[in-house]
């Protein structure tokens, strides 16, 4: 098969932890053929969606993880796959990408679908689920941020199409900074923010449960490092070995049918204690680590999953 990779450049990636190179790489084991383009590349052009990239050969090379050929356009109708795989934030830019992907659903199978990617963005399909979820509040209205924190006390506030920790703030129940934060988000963005009760059970780890068409596979605990709440690998998080615990398996019930239905193939959530705090259906991670802790095969079980929608 031909399969697309829309991501971040490929040649800065960690051959050991980037869970889009080790999908590539199963790929290639597969006998499939792969392209690489970031997402500034595609394009709509009198009819036909296309893209400038490069065919590529992935290898595990720290430093040059990928072979690239020479610079060719393409038309995306002629892939059998495309992966969306770009990081947030999830802006304007990213949701274009969506529509614009989206008009290949009848040629091509894009993964995770961008029809629903677009409108399930991590910190709102957790919505969907409220007695999963801890106390949770969205809003730009300062008042209703601060009502919020005087009925809850501590809260995690942080920005609701962020990624990768960046952003993400604690705030003690008699914390002055709840106005400067606003200030200083609603100064450079439009969008409203998302409000937390704070979960003590973080400093034990915040889990990430990978599922592949539905169906739970696997959880990695990430631990804060010290003096941090943010958990995230991107900011020094730990990940540690982990098994599903029941919870998990009642959250990962009451989920999975709707990412199967959604075309949500490779999706990551984010449970701290008993709590659901997001879904992650734009670029999750964690195949990679999963995979040694549990000696399996998740990029194996997740291009199954596609194999098995295709004629």
């Amino acid at each position: 098969m031909k399969i697309a990779f829309q991501m971040d450049p490929i040649t800065g990636v960690d051959i050991n932890a980037d869970s889009s190179f080790r999908l590539a790489e199963e790929a290639q084991a597969r006998g499939h053929q792969l392209f690489y383009y970031g997402p500034d590349q595609l394009a709509y052009e009198e009819g036909r969606v296309t893209a400038r990239g490069h065919w590529m050969t992935v290898q595990r090379v720290a430093g040059t993880p990928a072979v690239l050929g020479e610079r060719v356009a393409v038309d995306l109708a002629d892939m059998d796959v495309i992966w969306l795989r770009q990081d947030p934030p999830f802006d304007m830019h990213y949701i274009t990408t969506t529509h614009l992907l989206d008009r290949l659903k009848d040629d091509v199978l894009v993964v995770n679908d961008p029809f629903w990617v677009r409108n399930s963005p991590e910190k709102l399909l957790v919505l969907n689920f409220p007695d999963l979820t801890p106390p949770t509040a969205i809003a730009r209205d300062l008042g209703v941020l601060r009502a919020f924190r005087a009925k809850h006390g501590d809260v995690i506030v942080k920005p609701l199409y962020g990624n990768g920790g960046a952003g993400v703030f604690k705030l003690g129940a008699s914390d002055s900074n709840l106005s400067s934060l606003y200030e200083m988000f609603t100064g450079f963005s439009r969008e409203p923010l998302i409000v937390q009760k704070y979960l003590p059970a973080v400093s034990k780890g915040d889990k990430r449960v990978i599922l592949v068409d539905g169906e739970a596979v696997g959880a990695i605990n990430r631990v804060p490092a010290e003096g941090e709440v943010r958990s995230n690998m991107h900011v020094g998080g730990r990940p540690e070995k982990v098994a599903l615990t029941e919870r998990d398996l009642e959250i990962c019930a009451a989920i999975g049918p709707v990412l199967k239905e959604k075309g949500q193939i490779f999706v990551g959530i984010d449970v701290i204690g008993d709590w659901l705090t997001e879904i992650n259906v734009t670029s999750p991670t964690g195949i990679q680590e999963l995979e040694r802790f549990d000696d399996i095969n998740v990029a194996e079980k997740i291009w199954q999953a596609i194999e098995a929608k295709l004629p």
